[in-house]
């Protein structure tokens, strides 16, 4: 293969990547949407979870630091907040 033909974004390391990168954006994107039931996010985060086993199983210390740290900073952020909140406490719910 000479240089020339060498393309860095089609570069298998490049591509594994991006592929767990994509799912663990996803996880961030169902945590962010306050509709999304807490059950389906966790087994999405599963999913993330054994991708990166299947792509990096000697990493998995990254993962751990940078993907499920960053799940629970937002849930923290995002979600704490409003499982907080009580439901019936609504302006005009007048009970």
């Amino acid at each position: 293969m000479c240089a020339l033909d060498y393309d860095p974004f089609e570069d298998p390391r490049r591509l594994r990547m991006q592929r767990l990168q994509r799912a663990a954006s996803r996880v961030c994107v169902l945590i962010l949407r306050e509709d999304y039931p807490e059950i389906d996010i966790e087994i999405a985060k599963e999913q993330v979870r054994e991708l990166a086993r299947e792509l990096y199983p000697d990493r998995m210390d990254l993962y751990e630091m940078i993907y499920e740290s960053r799940f629970r900073r937002l849930w923290d952020q995002w979600r704490a907040p409003l499982m907080e909140e009580d439901p019936y406490d609504e302006v005009g719910a007048d009970w």
